[in-house]
C-alpha cells in the first residue's frame, strides 16, 4: 500500500517523516523514486538528493551526515546517516526577548493539594522510609510491605501509602564530592518532599552516609515529621522491621489528618520526561507537552527539563533563550562535563539513542535531542540546577541528569517536583513515588496496545487531525486533575518504589 502521509515539517528539511507505511515497490506521496524495501512508520525519507558527507536536516536542524549518496525518496536511517559534530556557534540570548514576549497570558487556576506546615504544596500524602545505605534496603522494603498489605491503610483514606526508597549505595564511596552530594541531596529531598507527610530515615549505623552528617548539612529537623534509626542500635533486622512497623502505626493517625485545599497552580513544579521515544515523539506528544509547559509557566508555575545527554545537539535551542549569560555558562559547563565523562568511560554521546529508539525511527542523538527539547516549550530558560538541587526559581528550568529515566526522574523529584509527565512512543512501564507520573503516548497504536499503562493519547494529532494546541490544553487539564488527586495508570499498577535510583558518580571502594 502507499504511505498514508509523509510529513515535511520545515522548509529546510532534507527528510520527511513517514506517518503510514510503504510496502515494497510503492512510492511515498510526493516523491518519484520507488522504495525497494518496506519503510516503517516513524522513519525518514529523503526529500531531495543528499550527497555523501552532506548534512541531513529535520525540524530545520542538523541531525547527522550522509555516509553515501542518498536519492530522493530513499529511506534515511543508520545504514546511510551517521552522527557528527553539530557546530558550536552559539548565539546566547538571541531569542530571549521573543521568548519573554511569547509567555502566554493565561487565566490563573487552582488545584486541590496539601498545604504543608512549611508552606509548600503537595499533590500526594505518603509516609516515606528512606534507606541511607543498601544495607537497610531489605528492612525498609519488608516494613513497607507489611503496612501496605495489612489492610490498616483502609482506616486512613487520606494516606496514599508507605513508600520504601531503597538504593544500591550509601557506603564504599567517598565522603565528599559529586557522588556523596548527589545521594544526600536525593535522600533529603525525598524526606522533605511536599508529597510526604512524614519520613523515617533507616541506616545500618556504620555506613558512609551518616545520619548525623546529614543533620549537620541540613540543620535540625522537625521531629514531628522526621525520624531516624539504625539497624545496629535496634538490635538487628527483625527488631528493626518490627520497630518501623510500630512507629508507622503511631504516625498514621497524624498523617491522615491532612486534607486537600485549594492551591494556586502557580505552585506546581512539573518534571518533564520522555523514554522509549520514536519518530513521532518530536511531532505529537513532546510538542503538546511543550504547549502545556508554556501554559503552566504563563500561570506562574515551574517546569523542569532534564537528561543532559538527551539535549545534546539541541542545546543551542535553550541557549538562545537563556535568561542570562550565567545561566548559559552553567548549561555549557554541564555539556562539557558530559563530553569528558563519556570519553573517559570509553563511550560516546551518540551511545543514545537506544536500540528501541532506532527501531522507532530515531537515528542519532542529534535527532532525538530535538524532540526531547520540544517538551520544554518556548519560554526563557531561567536556571540550570545540579542533580537533585532544590527548585527555587519559577518558569523553565534545566536539571543536569543522566538520560536514564529512573535516575533522571529521581533527581527531579528530589528537587521538589510534585508531578511528572512522561512521553513515550515505544511504550513504558515507568512510575514514580511520591510524585505521580502521567504517561502520554505519541501514537495511537501504542495507546491501544498498552491501555493499562498509558494515561493520555497524542497520536490522534496525526491519526485524527486533533489540534496540537488543544491537545496541549487537554494535557494540562489532565495534569491539574492528577495534582488534585486523580490516580494515574502507574499508581493503579503500584509502580514507583523500584524506580527510585539515585545517580551514582565516582568510584565504588
Amino acid at each position: 500500500m502507499v504511505a498514508d502521509l509523509c510529513l515535511k515539517l520545515h522548509p529546510k528539511d532534507t527528510v520527511s517523516i513517514l506517518a503510514g507505511r510503504a510496502d515494497t515497490g510503492d512510492t511515498p506521496l510526493g516523491f518519484g523514486v520507488p522504495l525497494d524495501k518496506p519503510v516503517t512508520r516513524g522513519h525518514k525519507i529523503a526529500n531531495t538528493d543528499i550527497p555523501e558527507g552532506g548534512g541531513i536536516l529535520k525540524f530545520g536542524q542538523l541531525i547527522g551526515y550522509a555516509t553515501r549518496d542518498i536519492k530522493a525518496g530513499e529511506h534515511v536511517h543508520v545504514h546511510n546517516c551517521t552522527f557528527g559534530d553539530h557546530g558550536r556557534d552559539y548565539e546566547i540570548g538571541a531569542d530571549l526577548e521573543t521568548a519573554k514576549a511569547g509567555i502566554p497570558a493565561v487565566v490563573p487556576r487552582t488545584f486541590m493539594g496539601y498545604r504543608r506546615a512549611d508552606g509548600s504544596a503537595g499533590t500526594r500524602n505518603y509516609i516515606a522510609i528512606c534507606g541511607t545505605v543498601n544495607c537497610s534496603a531489605t528492612v525498609i522494603r519488608r516494613a513497607a510491605d507489611i503496612i501496605n498489605h495489612s489492610g490498616i491503610l483502609d482506616n486512613y483514606p487520606h494516606v496514599d501509602g508507605v513508600a520504601a526508597f531503597a538504593h544500591g549505595t550509601g557506603c564504599g564511596m567517598a565522603n565528599s564530592g559529586p557522588g556523596f552530594d548527589n545521594l544526600q541531596r536525593v535522600l533529603w529531598g525525598y524526606a522533605t518532599h511536599p508529597n510526604v507527610g512524614a519520613a523515617l530515615f533507616v541506616g545500618l549505623g556504620c555506613e558512609q552516609m551518616q545520619l548525623a552528617r546529614m543533620r549537620e548539612i541540613h540543620g535540625e529537623m522537625d521531629e514531628s515529621r522526621f525520624f531516624m534509626m539504625t539497624i545496629q542500635e535496634n538490635g538487628g533486622t527483625q527488631r528493626s522491621i518490627d520497630k518501623i512497623v510500630d512507629h508507622i502505626k503511631e504516625l498514621l493517625p497524624k498523617v491522615d489528618e491532612a486534607r486537600r485545599v485549594e492551591i494556586p497552580v502557580s505552585e506546581l513544579k512539573l518534571a518533564l520526561q520522555c523514554g522509549g521515544s520514536d519518530g513521532f515523539s518530536g511531532i505529537t506528544a513532546n510538542p503538546a507537552l511543550g504547549i502545556a509547559s508554556d501554559l503552566l509557566v504563563g500561570m506562574g508555575g515551574t517546569v523542569v527539563l532534564s537528561e543532559t545527554p538527551e539535549i545534546y545537539g539541541a542545546e543551542q535551542l535553550l541557549l538562545r533563550r537563556a535568561a542570562s549569560k550565567e545561566v548559559a555558562e552553567k548549561l555549557l559547563a554541564r555539556i562539557k562535563w558530559w563530553e569528558e565523562y563519556t570519553e573517559a568511560n570509553h563511550g560516546s554521546m551518540d551511545n543514545n539513542p537506544s536500540p528501541g529508539n532506532k527501531q522507532g525511527g530515531l537515528t542519532t542523538i542529534l535527532e532525538k535531542s530535538l524532540g526531547a527539547v520540544a517538551k520544554a516549550g518556548s519560554t526563557p530558560l531561567m536556571d540550570v540546577l545540579e542533580y537533585g538541587e532544590q527548585i527555587r526559581e519559577k518558569g523553565l528550568l534545566f536539571m543536569d541528569t543522566p538520560g536514564y529515566d529512573p535516575v533522571s526522574a529521581t533527581g527531579q523529584i528530589a528537587g521538589g517536583a510534585q508531578i511528572l509527565c512522561f512521553t513515550t512512543g515505544r511504550g513504558s512501564a515507568f512510575g514514580s513515588k511520591p510524585t505521580p507520573t502521567v504517561k502520554v503516548a505519541t501514537n495511537s497504536a501504542l495507546f491501544a496496545s498498552m491501555p493499562d499503562d498509558m494515561d493520555l493519547n497524542c497520536g490522534d494529532i496525526l491519526s485524527d487531525g486533533a489540534d496540537l494546541h488543544k491537545k496541549g490544553e487537554e494535557l494540562l487539564d489532565y495534569l491539574i486533575a492528577t495534582a488534585s488527586g486523580q490516580k494515574t495508570k502507574s499508581e493503579a499498577l503500584g509502580l514507583g518504589d523500584n524506580e527510585f535510583v539515585p545517580w551514582q558518580v565516582g568510584a565504588t571502594m
